[in-house]
This record gives C-alpha cells, structure tokens and sequence, in this order.
C-alpha cells in the first residue's frame, strides 16, 4: 500500500506528536489512516487506544450512500433502526446502547436535542460530508455526557488543492427521487475555503401497512442543505478558522397512533456554526480553543389542522484545550469545557436553560515494551451536580505486527430536558445514567494487504432511565451487554473487502430480557475493484432477529440486503454512477407501530436505483 507524504510522516511520529504542517488537520481530514475524534488532535489511527471506524471523502464516493446513517450500517458493532425510508427518524445504536446514549458532533459540536435527545442524523446531506468518524466505547472522559456507547464525528467538506475547483453532481432515482449539488472549493498557501450547497427531493414510500386512510399516501422528504469552511494561516504556527452546516426542509410522516386521522409532517432545521484558534507555542506545548453554537429545531404540523407546535433547542459552546509533549515518553492533554443548552417551545418547561462546565486532564506513557493511557473528567451542570469518570487503557505490543490493549472505561449521560421538565410526564429528581465498560482489542497487521481489528467487551449500566408505570421517567433500569466485534480489510486479486461482524448480548439485568430493537449478529460486507476507468462494487448486510419492545412479545424478523454500484470515469472530468439497493427486492422492517391494538412493521424501500452525473471541470 502507497503511503502519502502526510500518512509517512504520521506513521513515523512519536505516539500523540502533532504535525507541524500548515492546515494540518484538512490535510488529516482526507486520509484513512489517521484519526482526529478519539482525543481531539490528529494522531494515527494505531495510535488510539479506541476501536474505531473512519470513512472518508474517497470512501463515501466509492460506497454510494445515500445518507449517513446508510454508512453507519456497515460499521461493526452499530445497528441502526429507522421508521419508514428516506428521512425517517433512526434509532442508532453503538455496541448495544441507546441512541441518546452515542454522542453525535458536527465539526467538533454537539447537534443533539436537548429535549429529545436526537441528532436527526437523517437530516445531515452526505453531498456536504468530508468525513465521518465513529469511535465504539465509551469516550465520557474527552467529551463528557452521552459518550456512553460511543462517539459519531462528521466532518463538514474541505478545499485541499491550490486554485479553484468546482465540482456538480445531479442524480435521479427511484421514488421520484432527485439529488442536486455543486461547490467550489480552492485556496493558496495561506487559505482555504469549500463552499458547497445541496438540494434532495424525493416523493417517498408509504411508510406504514394498516392505518388511517389519511395515512394510505407516500410520504415526501426535502432537504436542502448548505456548507462553508474556512481556515486561514496568520503564520507558521498560528491558525484559525469557521464551519458552517446547515440542513432544513420537510418531512412528512405517518400517524397510526393518532386517535383521529392526520396528515402531518415536520419542517425541521438542523445546524451548526463552529470557530477555532489553532495556536503552536513551541515545541512541547500546542493550544486549541473552540468556539461554537448549534440549532436543532422542528415545527410539527398538520395538513388537516391549524394547530403548531414547536420545538427549538440552542446551544453554545467553548471549549479550550491543550496538548503537552514532556518528554519522549510522557504527554499530555489537559483542557476545559462549557456549554449551555436553552429551549423555545410551544410546550411550557420548568427550566429552559442550563450549562455545564467541566474539565479533564488525560495523561499517556510510552515505555519500550508497553504504553499506557490514564484520564479524569469531572462535570459540573446547573440540573444534576457533578459527575466524575475516569479511564485508563494498557497497550501491549505483541510483536511488530501484533498487540493487545485493555481499556476501561466510565460514562454517564444527562436525563434531558423532555425527562426533567416535560408538563405532567417528567421527573426533575433524576440522577444521570452512568457505565463501566471493559474491553479487549486484538490488532494484527496479519499480511501487508490484510488487517484485523477485534474487540471482546462488557458495559454495565445502571441508573437507567424509563418510563414507570405512572408515565413518568425514573432510574431503575440496568442493563448488561456483552458482545465481540471484528472488522477485517483485505486485499486479493485486485478486490478491496471490508468485513465487519458483531455478537452481541444486551439484556435487562432485572427481567432478563433483550434490550428492544438489538439484533445478536449483524454483519456487512463491502467488495471493490477498480478496472481502469470502471468500477465495480457489491454490498451485503444481514442482521438477525430482535424484539421491538422491553417484554420481548413483539418480535421483528431478521433480514439481508444485496446492492450493486458501478461507476465510469468518461474523462478526467466526468464521472457516472449506478447503484441498485436492495437488488432482490426484500420486505423487512426495523420497527413497529401499533394501529387499532395490531403490531405492523414499518414500511422499508425495497429495490431502489440511483443514477448521477458527477462533473469537476478543470480550471
């Protein structure tokens, strides 16, 4: 495997040594072998002691998404639960856990509602992604609350090359379904700047079986979405810069809960504004300071009514930190964080603001023979007081091409403001959720062309927060998930294959039961070649059987999906692509919803094509 100059240099630096490159994070952002998430610096990717997953601009192009949440199936351990098509709500959930027990970062900020708990990660445009990174454990000592089951960090798109480069793409499908975007990206030795902009529309499926009649309709979705980066270098150690993602449009949906029929849908708005300024004060000492503000906000309404309510939570952020160098076998990473959530609502809440500040401090050894990680956050929030973790990984090299690391780790998880403050179905006594997680990895480089990634791990939550028998939250819940996971990228006649299978067992701890909507096994299997200008490509996913609720009365059956993509590089300029989901057209569904005292899946697309035109003309 050809290494770039930046890769090289990455992979022969000192564990936690920082590029001194200009722009040296956009230059990261670009390649497979580094990771940014795990500590909030750029380091190689064997050189983080969290199992992880890093999908660049290069692999999104090649895989063909059609959303984020598309490329999240395919990572080991995450299985991902949707109501119904192309912009329904999913549940996403890493090694087992809840959705709002994963923590989801746009450019480096929070974009979860601080109501529901939802990232509305079906509303992020792929066309608008550089990068997306997932880190599997829990990572509550970097990032504080709902790092729980793990981390999900999108990167908006970035200018790597000097000049101009614009770039179109347009594609149409099945459903009615259009995909339009163009941008320009460019920049000089000081500069750089992507400005992207994006627009989908797609008249939909009838999400649900039986329903109301008002129901029997497809469901349309629109999004439109827009991106700006920007970083400039005011010297050879001194950098700043800003981000930009914004996504709204509407949704509509189906409402078999409803006692009287509806037409509704949503107008929703998911957003994100970040600034920062990256400073080099010497050789040992690194200081970065971040400051950002995020919007998730949804106006639910009906065609058949007037009534409208909203739902729009805020959120402002900073967060300072800095990375030590002590010696050739010490560093450290130290920093603080605050931030502040407030709410508009239609909805009267208790409280509609709060802050939490924090700091932590993470301390790494490298001895000839060993290394080692030790961290402690303590948080300190307005709502529920202070929260301490800790973590500490021991990494063992086995022999060059082999080691083991034990890690483990604590998280925690703020009830929101829906569990505190919402009138008559709240409770504002609530302790946050917390964990311990144990965790063995196997890395083995096992040939120059083959590498495999395992992890054997437990997490015991307690705490946990559900609804009791008087509709309101409490935390008496606990759970206990064991499960192991693999990822296996090899190379072989020219064929690229990523594999990732996952075993797990999450169970409620009290009645034994399986936690709702986890499968035991998953796995998915990408296959690539390229043939000169075309390539060829082939992806398969199976997930087995689970239940749809605590009880586990409500079963959901397991399914396997087959798509096929290609693409053709016409010339230097042009690029065509054709991909067919689910080629053997199956029914499956990854929810359920009950109408008139029955239990029906949720509708999921079946055979569905895509074709687009990709054009970046040279300036």
């Amino acid at each position: 495997m050809k290494l770039s100059p930046l890769a090289l240099t990455l992979a022969l630096l000192p564990a936690g040594q920082l590029l001194a490159d200009t722009f040296e994070r956009d230059q990261a952002l670009k390649l497979p072998d580094v990771l940014i998430s795990a500590n909030r610096q750029v380091e190689a990717r064997n050189d983080s002691s969290a199992a992880n997953t890093v999908f660049t601009r290069e692999d999104i192009d090649r895989l063909q998404p059609d959303s984020v949440t598309d490329l999240l199936r395919r990572v080991p351990g995450v299985q991902v639960s949707q109501t119904g098509g192309r912009g329904s709500l999913p549940g996403v959930y890493i090694r087992g856990t809840q959705s709002a027990q994963s923590l989801v970062l746009v450019d480096g900020q929070r974009i979860g509602s601080s109501t529901s708990g939802d990232s509305n990660l079906q509303h992020i445009n792929i066309e608008q992604v550089e990068r997306v990174e997932v880190l599997r454990g829990s990572r509550s000592v970097i990032y504080g609350s709902d790092a729980i089951g793990g981390v999900i960090q999108i990167f908006t798109r970035r200018g790597s090359e000097q000049g101009l480069q614009p770039r179109l793409h347009t594609g149409f499908g099945s459903n009615q379904t259009w995909e339009h975007s163009l941008g320009l990206s460019g920049g000089d030795e000081r500069t750089r700047f992507n400005l992207g902009a994006s627009l989908d529309d797609s008249a939909g499926i009838n999400r649900t079986h039986q329903s109301h009649p008002s129901d029997g309709d497809h469901d349309e979705y629109r999004n439109q979405s827009f991106s700006l980066s920007l970083s400039h270098a005011l010297g050879d150690d001194v950098e700043i810069g800003a981000n930009v993602l914004d996504n709204r449009g509407k949704s509509e949906f189906d409402s078999p809960f409803a006692s009287v029929q509806q037409q509704p849908y949503s107008n929703f708005d998911v957003s994100s504004v970040s600034s920062y300024v990256d400073a080099r004060v010497n050789d040992l000492w690194k200081t970065r300071i971040d400051f950002g503000h995020s919007e998730n906000r949804e106006e639910p309404l009906d065609k058949l009514s007037d009534e409208r309510t909203v739902f729009n939570t805020y959120r402002d952020s900073v967060t300072w930190q800095n990375d030590l160098t002590l010696n050739e076998r010490n560093s450290l990473l130290l920093g603080g964080d605050w931030y502040e959530d407030r709410i508009n609502s239609s909805t009267a809440y208790d409280e509609d603001s709060r802050w939490n500040r924090a700091a932590f401090i993470q301390h790494r050894f490298q001895a000839d023979s060993f290394s080692t990680e030790l961290g402690l956050r303590h948080d300190d929030n307005q709502q529920f007081g202070s929260q301490n973790t800790w973590s500490g990984t021991f990494t063992l090299p086995l022999n060059p091409d082999n080691e083991m690391l034990l890690t483990y780790s604590e998280g925690f998880r703020a009830p929101t403001f829906n569990d505190l403050y919402y009138p008559d179905f709240s409770n504002p006594d609530l302790k946050p959720e917390t964990s311990k997680s144990y965790e063995l990895q196997w890395r083995s480089q096992l040939t120059e062309s083959s590498r495999l990634e395992a992890s054997l791990y437990r997490t015991d939550l307690e705490d946990a927060i559900i609804f009791g028998s008087n509709s309101r939250p409490e935390n008496v819940a606990s759970a206990r998930i064991n499960g192991f996971e693999a990822a296996l990228k090899q190379e072989l006649f020219g064929w690229q294959s990523n594999l990732g299978v996952a075993i797990i067992d999450p169970r409620d701890r009290d009645t034994g039961h399986t936690l709702a909507r986890r499968a035991r096994r998953t796995l998915s299997l990408d296959l690539d070649r390229q043939f000169d200008r075309l390539g060829l490509g082939a992806s398969w996913q199976a997930v087995s059987s689970s239940y749809d609720d605590l009880n586990n009365q409500q079963p959901l059956g397991g399914y396997a999906l087959l798509g096929l993509r290609s693409s053709w590089e016409l010339n230097r300029e042009i690029r065509l692509q054709l991909k067919v989901d689910n080629l053997l057209d199956k029914g499956y569904s990854r929810a359920l919803y009950s109408y008139q005292g029955s239990q029906y899946g949720y509708r999921e697309e079946g055979r569905a094509w895509m074709f687009g035109v990709t054009w970046t003309p040279e300036i």
